[in-house]
């Protein structure tokens, strides 16, 4: 496999980390990270010291960052859509604010390579500038890889 896939999503807080409002939230990210990481097809994902990434916030105080290399598509979708990680998604409302800008992106990068937190903020900027293009897109607008 000459290419992985990878995502970047951010997540705009409705209240701080430690709120009882984000206590649903907090209290899965294990499960959740832990299900990706059994998932077929998993690679990589960014951890920061405690095991997750909240404690990385490059977009701002009330942001939260995920990111995550995949095999290829059809992993990523039954891993988001498929599992229990589905249930996850159905509460992003309680506790994060939609954007008004794209807040995931896909892009293909060689196999082996890890992405730091700028590569992924740049392809979401691109993406967000451009629309879905070979180098950054979406669930809803493929590329296949290069």
């Amino acid at each position: 496999m000459a290419h992985w896939l990878a995502q970047m999503n951010v997540a705009y807080l409705k209240a701080p980390l430690d709120s009882p409002q984000l206590a649903g939230f907090v209290s899965e990210l294990g499960r959740i990270n832990a299900l990706a990481e059994s998932s077929p097809g998993f690679v990589w994902r960014l951890q920061d010291d405690a095991g997750d990434a909240t404690a990385l916030h490059p977009l701002g105080d009330n942001t939260l960052i995920n990111m995550s290399v995949w095999q290829d598509v059809a992993s990523i979708r039954r891993y988001v859509y498929e599992s229990e990680h589905v249930d996850f998604l159905r509460r992003r409302r309680e506790w994060f604010i939609r954007g008004d800008a794209a807040q995931l992106v896909l892009w293909w990068l060689p196999a082996g390579h890890q992405p730091g937190v700028q590569e992924g903020i740049d392809k979401l900027r691109l993406l967000q500038a451009q629309g879905p293009t070979q180098a950054a897109f979406t669930f809803g607008a493929l590329f296949d890889a290069p």
